[in-house]
C-alpha cells in the first residue's frame, strides 16, 4: 500500500477528483490511502492567513512557512522515517511515465501544492525532496498537477488495474506511443478495422501492435525514438516506413 498525504488550501478539490472511479476503488480496497491536509488549520494568524507579501517585492503574494511547516509536522512527526515530501512547482523537473513508476514503489509520499505568487524558500529547504512540474507552463495553484501525479502514479499500483496489460501496453510504458484500438462493430460508417485483429493469429497481432506503435511514435512523437529501447527488427521497420514517406 502506499499512503499520499496532500498538503494543500484547497482539500474540497481533491475530494471531488480522487473519491471516484478507479482511484476511489482503489481506496476502499486499501491498496492507496490519501489524507488531504489544509494547510490554513495550522495557521497562528488570528485571521488564519497563510500568504504575505515577498520581501523581494513585486506582485503577488508568497505562502508563508509556518502554517506549511506545522501542516508538515503534524503528517511527518509520527513517522518512523522521513516521507518523501515532492513540491508541485513549474521549476521543477518534468513528470513522467518512468516517474510515475518510481514513485509507486514508495511507502509514503507527501506532496505539496503551492499557491499565489510561490512558497517562502526556508520551508521548501526544510521538507521538500523534489520538485516536480507538469509541463512548461504555470498554473494558479499546485492542485491540479498534484492530482495528476497522483493519479498516474496509483495507476502503476498492482491491483488498481484490473491487470498489468492496462499500463504495460500503454503510450509512455515502453517509451513508445500506443497503437489504435478499435472495439464493436467491426465496420463503422463504412470503415473496417484491420483484418489482422481478427485473423486469431496471435504473432501476426503482436508484431502489428508493435508495428503501429512505432508509426505512430514516428508521426506524433518523433523525439521518443531517439531514447526508446528499440530492438534491430524495430529499427528496420522504421527505416522502411522513413523511405516510403
Amino acid at each position: 500500500m502506499i499512503k499520499f498525504d496532500v498538503l494543500t488550501l484547497f482539500p474540497d478539490m481533491f475530494h471531488a477528483v480522487l473519491g471516484d472511479s478507479i482511484i476511489n476503488r482503489a481506496r476502499e480496497k486499501d491498496l492507496v490511502k490519501m489524507d488531504f491536509i489544509n494547510i490554513r488549520d495550522f495557521s497562528q494568524n488570528k485571521h488564519k492567513k497563510t500568504d504575505d507579501y515577498p520581501y523581494s517585492g513585486g506582485g503577488g503574494m508568497l505562502m508563508t512557512p509556518q502554517p506549511i511547516y506545522d501542516a508538515y509536522m503534524s503528517v511527518a512527526s509520527s513517522c518512523e522515517k522521513k516521507p518523501y515530501t515532492i513540491y508541485m512547482s513549474p521549476q521543477g523537473s518534468v513528470f513522467n511515465q518512468k516517474k510515475a513508476i518510481e514513485l509507486s514503489k514508495m511507502e509514503h509520499i507527501v506532496v505539496l501544492c503551492g499557491h499565489y505568487e510561490g512558497v517562502d524558500q526556508r520551508v521548501l529547504d526544510m521538507i521538500v525532496d523534489e520538485e516536480i512540474s507538469i509541463g512548461d507552463f504555470v498554473l494558479t495553484g499546485g492542485e491540479i498537477p498534484a492530482m495528476a501525479v497522483i493519479d498516474s502514479v496509483c495507476r502503476m499500483i498492482p491491483g488498481v488495474l484490473s491487470g498489468e496489460n492496462s499500463y504495460t501496453n500503454e503510450s509512455h510504458y515502453d517509451g513508445l506511443l500506443e497503437y489504435p484500438q478499435y472495439t464493436h462493430p467491426q465496420e463503422f460508417m463504412g470503415i473496417k478495422i484491420p483484418d489482422v485483429l481478427i485473423s486469431g493469429h496471435h504473432k501476426n497481432i503482436e508484431i502489428w501492435k508493435r508495428q503501429q506503435a512505432l508509426i505512430n511514435t514516428l508521426k506524433k512523437r518523433p523525439d521518443m525514438l531517439e531514447k526508446a529501447p528499440l530492438t534491430a527488427d524495430d529499427i528496420k521497420f522504421l527505416d522502411q516506413i522513413r523511405k516510403k514517406s
